[in-house]
């Protein structure tokens, strides 16, 4: 392959109301570059580019579009061609339709999941030692997406033979072969995303890496005297599964948030991926509470590329259900 995605870049979220979202991600230690009547830019401490995530005001809540950066601009025509090599359509976005970022390219993946491609983006000041205005959980920066597809198998082979994603762990059911889920990533760490086997496409979460353990207790702290506690979901707890320290919350339209840290090195050519059981009970919670039905159930609904309208989702080629043993 002839392009070079980097990482995890930026999410685009529609929600009904700005205000009650910019109280929630305000709240997450997120940094807000700017705003409007219908739109807010946030971007994490150690960001030095415009947004990670951008809001938009819309009557429904969904997800516009996920995206990845890549090396140099002139991975996008390589990532163009490539795709409509496959006779995938794709859809240029020219620099100035959409604030803070340059031009970018547009596919409906192999998923039906709406992906986005990027390397420009307009430079801000970075706020790592702004220590007088880190409030809440401190969010470091955007690490994954976490996305449930009805083919994990599907996704898994497209972007690991495709797309030169690596595999660092991934979930079977007592020695078959089928892959329930996978963590995929491009940059040296556990996932930039993972597929998980349920009615898809959709996406589970954002994930947000903080710098240690203490700046997600320091989060619930946060929220609780802020009167958001109900937002949290699930956690503080340890997932098996990348070895996280996590929390999961829920913003005002249900997106859902993870607060993450803990994960590992995973860089070495010769690094082999862990492969767990679905049933093994540490493997999603190595300790904290059993997950919530919520948790399993429900996630964001996303919105074609090409006509805007909601992505219908189709029911796994795995039985869908929850691990046997609790967790």
């Amino acid at each position: 392959m002839n392009f070079d995605i980097k990482r995890t870049g930026r999410a685009v979220l529609h929600v009904t109301d700005l205000d009650k979202s910019r109280e929630f991600y305000d709240a997450l230690g997120l940094i807000e570059t700017e705003s409007d009547d219908e739109n807010i830019f946030y971007r994490a401490i150690e960001d030095h580019n415009h947004h990670c995530l951008w809001l938009k005001k819309k009557p429904e809540a969904a997800v516009e579009v996920i995206s990845y950066r890549v090396n140099a601009d002139e991975d996008l025509e390589e990532l163009a061609a490539f795709f409509q090599s496959q006779g995938t359509e794709v859809k240029w976005m020219e620099k100035g339709t959409q604030k803070g970022i340059g031009r970018t390219i547009r596919i409906q993946d192999i998923s039906g999941m709406p992906v986005e491609f990027y390397f420009e983006m307009d430079k801000v000041e970075r706020m790592l030692q702004r220590f007088d205005i880190h409030v809440g959980a401190k969010v470091q920066r955007i690490d994954h997406f976490n996305c449930a597809v009805p083919d994990v198998q599907k996704a898994y082979d497209y972007y690991i033979k495709e797309l030169g994603f690596a595999c660092s762990e991934y979930t079977t059911s007592k020695g078959e072969d089928n892959i329930w889920a996978a963590w995929l990533h491009r940059k040296p760490g556990v996932h930039d995303t993972a597929f998980m086997n349920s009615v898809g496409p959709r996406l589970h979460h954002i994930g947000f890496w903080l710098k240690d353990p203490m700046s997600l207790i320091d989060g619930c702290d946060y929220l609780a005297a802020k009167g958001l506690s109900k937002t949290i979901e699930r956690g503080p707890g340890r997932h098996g599964l990348s070895n996280a320290f996590f929390l999961y919350l829920r913003d005002p339209d249900g997106h859902r948030i993870e607060l993450y840290n803990g994960d590992y090195y995973t860089g070495d050519s010769d690094f082999d991926p862990i492969e767990w059981d679905l049933d093994d009970p540490q493997r999603q919670t190595f300790w904290g509470h059993e997950a919530p039905d919520s948790w399993f159930d429900e996630a964001s609904t996303f919105l074609n590329v090409y006509t805007g309208e909601k992505i219908d989702t189709k029911q796994p080629t795995l039985e869908k259900r929850k691990p046997s043993t609790v967790i």
